[in-house]
């Protein structure tokens, strides 16, 4: 318990040096979540990408608290999966991973109950039914999904009604994705990036009021204008058009020096 203690003050000490905009999120956080983050159980892979994710800022910016029902949209390897179920556990609250589909599964290291609980599923997806009873979960959180929905007709509209049914009220939901701007965005955002205008108006269509926007997943080397699109970029690096061989000879250097994406970072809030 002391070593798990200790772990939480390193990380918001060390949350001190970074810029205002996240420091005024990890100053106050809950003690618990810093744990969750600093434990040594995360992948170390995953690790490595939290200068990019700034998972304690952006958990905490959107008012993750004890005891709540968070789900996560498609958790794919489980970033966030790491974080949330064992806070979930530790505070009592219930963790639920909407996967694209019933046959693709988080992978098997999640079902270690004494490390993360037990962890409930359901299956968000373009013909998907409701993904909890209706007004019952706290948090929903979407990360780097909706650019994929875009080039579907009506399916982001559905994303965000599914959202805000799932909700309790007064409940959040938690966004971030590749932002465009400053310029407009691509037809069906064919390169990943989209416009927080976009987002924020299909949020608002659903019944959303915008609570808060964050700066703290924000990368201004981000030129947004790259040969494979977003992709091209950590930390995909793609070399190659999808579904061609990877290119051997592509130099990712420019590209690893640029990071991760600009995100954008929203809150929304059911009203009550």
């Amino acid at each position: 318990m002391e070593l798990r203690k200790l772990a939480a003050i390193a990380v918001i000490a060390s949350a001190a040096a970074l810029p205002f905009a996240s420091t005024s999120f990890a100053a106050g956080a809950d003690p618990q979540l810093a744990a969750a983050v600093a434990s040594p159980t995360r992948s170390p892979d995953f690790v490595a990408r939290d200068k990019y994710r700034h998972p304690l800022e952006a958990l905490t910016f959107w008012q993750l608290k004890p005891r709540e029902t968070v789900v996560e949209i498609w958790p794919s390897g489980g970033y966030w999966t790491e974080i949330l179920a064992p806070y979930a556990k530790a505070t009592g609250g219930r963790y639920i991973a909407a996967l694209p589909s019933a046959t693709r599964p988080l992978p098997q290291r999640f079902s270690d109950k004494a490390l993360y609980g037990d962890i409930a599923t359901t299956v968000f997806n373009q013909t998907s039914g409701p993904l909890v009873p209706a007004g019952t979960a706290d948090l929903v959180v979407t990360v780097r999904n909706l650019h994929d929905w875009v080039r579907t007709p009506g399916y982001p509209e559905k994303a965000f009604k599914d959202f805000y049914a799932a909700l309790k009220p007064g409940g959040i939901l938690g966004v971030v994705d590749h932002r465009a701007d400053p310029r407009p965005m691509v037809k069906d955002a064919s390169d990943g990036y989209v416009n927080t205008a976009y987002v924020v108006k299909l949020a608002k269509d659903a019944g959303f009021v915008l609570d808060a926007q964050s700066e703290i997943n924000a990368n201004p080397k981000d030129t947004k204008d790259y040969p494979l699109g977003v992709w091209t970029l950590p930390p995909t690096r793609q070399s190659a058009p999808s579904g061609q061989p990877a290119n051997p000879n592509f130099d990712h250097t420019k590209y690893d020096a640029i990071g991760e994406s600009d995100r954008m970072t929203l809150r929304f809030r059911k009203p009550v």
